[in-house]
């Protein structure tokens, strides 16, 4: 392309992100995060999602109410559009539905007027959301034929309002009013004025669909006191009407075990994203470190070298779950199969890696639950003590297995088959997080995990407690100086979820 030709304009998603719970968003709106070369997202989009971006893809976290100044909207279409015209595709992730008091058509109109392609990908609002999540019936064969979605909060530059309180007393359903909380004596007096009944039932329910989800009941004319006595802030939204009075004290969705608990999941994707699906469906508020990448060797020529003569060893060692996928997708890759391995055994070191094996329609010979090195060495020498032993490790590695092996007079050769490379960026909203004290646990599943969560935060580390995979990681916890709280029975991603359910969550 010569200078004077100008890139092809990308495209803009106006991608609505869902009132929180990340399981909510749409099957578009991941396709567009992955598509993405720059995502904007607000912080009433799930921080979880952007996970879903191509490593990549340039992250901007906009601004919050209350950390500073945030970007005005026009600064931040402007910032949309130029990305778009040097060719980039952007998302533009907007909390619930981009175009339900979102100004989702305002940025729709300056991607329009810079000539810049866009599409609008709907979310579910987060009023509708509260119809499931605080069990709260919008709509009611007896007390509401119709709701209505109303901001509680107009444009400080409009002159006149452009409610029509009259009406919306008279409504004969149920009134849900979005970003009321600062104007909450305006909308509510209004409605009073103009003849709401005082007593009137009305709902605030605060962060919805979130593991820090709050419903408080109240009636019209104590909104305001109400406000004031619990320090309710944004985001919430009020229900208003006799819907309310058919909503139970605790809702399905607080009635999970996990329900309130925050916890920091750190590890390679493929493991946090396993473990985030887990302690979310049990109704934990999961936030995600991606400490370590996992990725390929530098150079495969060593482990092509011993996998072309695999099936002459006796035994096969693995060590962890991301040894298989790397020994496995690389004789795959060499276009043969599981048959490659001929006669020998395999052993897995702990019950995640046996499970990893079984992926690829492999059975272990020898898979002891605990993740005890010692232990399996001993037994891999009482079947085979003239055996060949072949381990899959990381590059740089080594394998304590690999070492008690030796010691007992066995002949080990070790390929590396991937390598762990360390984030070099803290999450910054789990630094945020670490530091109002809002994280209660953090789960570590590997040592070079430990090492990378200790790397990027540090002291902040200790406003938490930590739950530890194996005795390994438990072991490197305890060198950098942080015990854990207690170690997963069994060593697995499971085990780590079971004993944060028997401790009851809460990390008091």
């Amino acid at each position: 392309m010569t200078t004077s030709e100008k890139p092809t304009p990308g495209t803009v998603h106006l991608v609505g992100a869902g009132p929180g719970d990340p399981g909510l968003i749409t099957v578009r709106a991941v396709q567009c995060l992955k598509e993405a070369d720059l995502v904007l997202y607000d912080y009433l989009a799930n921080p979880t999602l952007v996970e879903y971006a191509s490593p990549g893809a340039e992250l901007v976290r906009l601004g919050r109410h209350d950390q500073g100044r945030s970007l005005t909207p026009d600064e931040i279409s402007e910032i949309m559009v130029e990305a778009a015209l040097e060719g980039r595709t952007v998302v533009r992730l907007k909390g619930g539905d981009a175009s339900i008091f979102a100004r989702g058509i305002d940025e729709a109109g300056a991607c329009r007027a810079a000539g810049v392609a866009f599409e609008i990908v709907p979310g579910i609002t987060s009023g509708l959301a509260t119809a499931a999540y605080a069990e709260i019936p919008l709509t009611h064969h007896e007390d509401a034929s119709a709701v209505a979605l109303v901001t509680g909060h107009e444009r400080d530059d409009k002159e006149e309002s452009h409610l029509d309180y009259q009406a919306l007393a008279a409504f004969p359903g149920t009134l849900v009013f979005y970003m009321g909380v600062k104007w909450a004596g305006r909308w509510s007096g209004a409605l009073l004025e103009h003849g709401k009944p005082p007593d009137t039932p009305v709902a605030v329910v605060q962060w919805c669909s979130r593991a820090r989800q709050q419903t408080v009941k109240c009636t019209l004319d104590t909104v305001v006191d109400v406000i004031g006595e619990k320090g309710i802030r944004p985001p919430s939204l009020f229900v208003v009407g006799r819907v309310v009075d058919h909503a139970p004290t605790l809702s399905w969705f607080q009635e999970r075990p996990l329900f309130g608990t925050s916890v920091l999941v750190a590890g390679s994707r493929q493991t946090a994203s396993n473990l985030r699906g887990k302690l979310s469906v049990l109704g934990a508020e999961v936030l995600t470190q991606p400490a370590i990448r996992i990725v390929e060797p530098e150079d495969w020529e060593p482990a092509d070298a011993v996998l072309e003569k695999v099936g002459e060893y006796d035994w096969i060692v693995f060590t962890s779950g991301n040894g298989v996928d790397g020994f496995m997708n690389r004789i795959l890759h060499s276009g043969r199969d599981a048959r490659a391995l001929g006669g020998a055994r395999i052993a897995a070191l702990g019950k995640g890696t046996a499970e990893r094996l079984r992926n690829y329609h492999l059975f272990p010979d020898l898979a002891p639950d605990k993740v005890d090195p010692s232990a399996l060495a001993q037994d891999l020498m009482d079947s085979a003590r003239d055996g060949a032993f072949l381990m899959a490790r990381a590059a740089g590695d080594r394998p304590v297995l690999a070492e008690e092996l030796e010691e007992l007079g066995a002949g080990v050769d070790q390929v590396p088959v991937y390598r762990t490379v360390d984030v070099d960026e803290p999450n910054q909203d789990v630094a945020d997080a670490l530091k109002a004290g809002e994280i209660h646990w953090i789960t570590v599943t590997s040592s070079p995990t430990a090492r990378s969560l200790v790397r990027l935060y540090g002291e902040a580390l200790r406003s938490a407690k930590i739950v530890s995979i194996s005795p390994l990681t438990t072991a490197t916890l305890k060198e950098l100086g942080y015990d854990p709280v207690f170690e997963a029975r069994p060593h697995t991603v499971d085990g780590m979820v079971s004993a944060l359910v028997e401790h009851g969550g809460q990390a008091d």
